[in-house]
């Protein structure tokens, strides 16, 4: 069985916070400010405003989920799915030199964010492992 990655269990639970309260926040400007969302939408996707809404829907259900232990580690692989999803959009936000609010329009920038997808997805990697404490239990027959 491999192990998780162990943080320190103290550190890992202020990390999952801190991604959590981003990911609600972001996924609350999907709904109070959408337009820039909408924009980097790419062409080819039907429905363009529903999609920022549905994608900030799940960003904040998964944020939820991350802080509720019996469906963190599901709520951790939702997001990364969502990560997975969206990244088209930055994509598209890059190809096309599409600018938003808050981040300067910068060719160099919009290409150095692409890879921090891959750090989100790792974050919420970290949280669909087993806790050691969850392994331990598991070892003496009570599994989650």
């Amino acid at each position: 069985m491999a192990q998780p990655l162990n943080l320190g269990n103290r550190y890992q639970e202020i990390f999952r916070v801190i991604l959590s309260v981003a990911l609600i926040i972001i996924g609350t400007l999907h709904f109070a400010k959408s337009e820039p969302f909408v924009r980097i939408v790419p062409g080819f996707l039907p429905h363009p405003l529903a999609l920022v809404y549905i994608s900030g829907f799940f960003e904040i259900l998964g944020a939820i989920g991350l802080l509720i232990p019996p469906v963190s580690r599901a709520a951790a692989w939702g997001l990364i799915a969502l990560f997975i999803a969206v990244f088209p959009a930055n994509i598209n936000m890059t190809i096309n030199n599409i600018p938003i609010e808050g981040i300067p329009q910068n060719q160099f920038l919009y290409w150095a964010r692409l890879p921090m997808q891959a750090v989100l997805i790792g974050w919420a990697w970290l949280y669909t492992r087993k806790s050691q404490e969850q392994i331990q239990k598991s070892s003496l027959g009570h599994d989650f």
